[in-house]
């Protein structure tokens, strides 16, 4: 089958991430003999540089890690709603929703702590080691690419009359980064040098200036900027100023914790996802709700992921969230009975309902906002112009509402450590630069219900439900493939597609066709309340890319989809590592879609 690139091959090591800088980066920390873990530590720190439209030091992380020989486990960098966020907070200022943009949008930030807990627990490097890659790009420029300026162009008028900060970084002389051009942040690098230079005065060996540094970002001089400058009012998508809830001592109380993943088995594969405050457990559930006898490109295949997606997105909206402890029912979610009924709603015809399950026979209960968007009470369904307009790369409004922005990247080592991440949130778009750093902060409380009683509702100390979703498949209880997208509420759809690429149409011990999977044609529905400020949803719709070809989009036209054809290059961005454990054989490859997804490796 022709693909754009080799799928990679080789015994050493595999990287695979959204910007071929980043993926570079983590490869010479490999060649310098850092494992697996070093090196995707160094690399998110490139990512934050290379990528400041799609993930920032402030923004989250979600990663899941597979130790040779070791358990399997989630580090949750998602930080929790601060103590002042409170739905009575929000109501008062006349609220529906949380902005989609501005401090008053801003969790505790997640991702720092995330990357130097797995520093200290899993790597071997030093900080100053796995940050000078970032350092060096931020001090001296990296070129810039061109997403990177489409964005910054597209908030312009944001920038030079409100968020003053912002442009100073990424207008300089008044002109918007331009493909090519090199791009610094000597705000970020400072930063960075000083949190070195801080750290390694404290006593002790690695692990414990690791730590040291984490004290600085919790409570030194990040968190006095960052705390500072969210107590400063800001424009948000409301068209109004607000200032942020989030304190010294929020930042302070939080750190990054391991958890057990959520899993399941399917067709001799086990896949393990971060749990339900992600939308993880979505991509477990389109597994279950598969029939048995799916058969790989066949006519109705489109047609039975895309109301599966539907079902699973449904349980989404009702179920999911970081909720009470036993109150987000995944047991009764991914059992055999409950998937055996919500299979049967799958008809011959696209479904336009939003159909939440009752698992153990609770009862459902959507927010306000999505039960109006989904029945047309008070005037028309609620249609979304960001998402109408593709979702290949993120799309972002003027007032830095955005959508699908975030990176990814995997890794494995010759040692068999294996590693997938999605580093996302704290974009260039989502608030005001803090200018002694060089960085914003997040919005990621935009996902959280301003209605108590939900399992996503707004609550100071509790996590957001976040659309952050990567995956790693096990196969007889070894580790053996590392994915993930950026894209928001697509990820799962669009990984499900990939993998069920890889799993349908070749095993595992005969070679991973990884490359064909992600160049093979995508697609997404957005049939349900996006994850993202203002909440929109599109009853029925299907984007495909036209290379899906006219007799499979007709066949979905026929069943009743409402169907968007994209251009050829536009649906999925995946980046896969994978280890055959017979052979010690390692596997990468990325997508060619944006013309920036690399892997390397040897």
């Amino acid at each position: 089958m022709f693909t754009t690139r080799p799928t990679l091959q080789g015994t050493f090591g595999m990287v695979s991430s959204t910007h071929w800088l980043a993926s570079q980066s983590a490869m010479a920390v490999l060649e310098d003999g850092g494992n697996a873990f070093d090196a995707a530590v160094a690399a998110a720190f490139v990512l934050h540089v290379v990528e400041p439209h799609l993930n920032g030091p402030a923004g989250e992380v979600p990663i899941i890690l597979a130790p040779a020989g070791g358990a399997i486990r989630v580090l949750c960098g998602q930080g929790p709603a601060p103590a002042g966020a409170t739905i009575a907070h929000y109501t008062a200022l006349g609220l529906e929703l949380v902005p989609g943009t501005g401090p008053l949008a801003a969790a505790v930030p997640g991702a720092f702590d995330a990357w130097l807990r797995l520093l200290r627990d899993h790597g071997t490097k030093s900080l100053a080691d796995v940050l000078a890659y970032a350092i060096g790009y931020a001090e001296h420029g990296h070129p810039a690419v061109e997403a990177l300026g489409g964005t910054v162009e597209a908030v312009r008028d944001l920038f030079t009359r409100e968020w003053t900060t912002s442009a100073q970084l990424y207008l300089p002389g008044g002109r918007s980064p331009a493909p090519g051009r090199l791009l610094k942040n000597p705000a970020l690098a400072r930063t960075w040098r000083r949190l070195i230079a801080e750290s390694e005065a404290a006593p002790g060996g690695r692990e414990t200036r690791i730590d040291a540094a984490r004290q600085v970002w919790r409570e030194g001089f990040i968190a006095e900027a960052l705390a500072s400058f969210a107590a400063r009012p800001a424009l948000d998508t409301t068209g109004e100023r607000h200032a942020g809830v989030l304190t010294g001592d929020d930042l302070a109380n939080w750190s990054a914790s391991y958890e057990a993943p959520a899993t399941y088995d399917w067709n001799g594969w086990t896949i393990a996802k971060p749990g339900p405050w992600s939308q993880g457990p979505v991509f477990l559930q389109q597994l279950a709700l598969l029939p048995d006898a799916l058969e790989y490109g066949a006519e109705d295949y489109p047609h039975l992921l895309i109301e599966g997606a539907k079902l699973a997105m449904a349980d989404r909206e009702a179920w999911y969230g970081d909720a009470e402890p036993g109150t987000v029912p995944l047991d009764d979610l991914l059992s055999d009975s409950y998937t055996a009924d919500r299979r049967r709603l799958i008809g011959d015809t696209a479904s336009c309902e939003l159909r939440p399950g009752s698992p153990g026979g609770r009862t459902p209960r959507l927010p306000r906002h999505v039960h109006r968007a989904a029945t047309g009470e008070e005037g028309e369904r609620t249609w979304d112009p960001l998402a109408v307009a593709g979702a290949g790369e993120p799309t972002v409004a003027s007032n830095g509402a955005t959508h699908g922005d975030t990176c990814h990247l995997d890794v494995v080592d010759r040692w068999g450590n294996m590693i997938a991440a999605t580093p996302s949130g704290g974009w260039l778009q989502s608030n005001p630069v803090v200018p002694e750093l060089g960085f914003p902060l997040g919005t990621r409380l935009q996902m959280t219900w301003l209605e108590p009683g939900l399992p996503n509702s707004l609550t100071p100390g509790r996590r957001p439900r976040t659309t952050l979703s990567p995956s790693l498949a096990l196969r007889d209880g070894q580790p053996v493939l590392a994915f993930g997208t950026p894209g928001g509420d697509q990820q799962d759809q669009w990984s499900l597609h990939f993998f069920l690429a890889v799993a349908l149409r070749r095993g595992v011990r005969s070679g991973l066709d990884l490359q064909g999977a992600i160049d093979a044609p995508n697609w997404h529905n957005d049939s349900f309340p996006s994850s993202f400020h203002p909440r929109a949803m599109r009853p029925g719709s299907v984007t495909v890319e036209s290379r899906m070809g006219e007799g499979a989009i007709a066949a979905l036209r026929a069943r009743g989809h409402h169907v968007t054809v994209g251009d050829p290059w536009t649906e999925g961005r995946l980046c896969a590592v994978a280890r055959d454990p017979a052979t010690g054989v390692l596997s990468a490859a990325a997508n060619p879609r944006g013309m920036q997804g690399y892997a390397v490796g040897r």
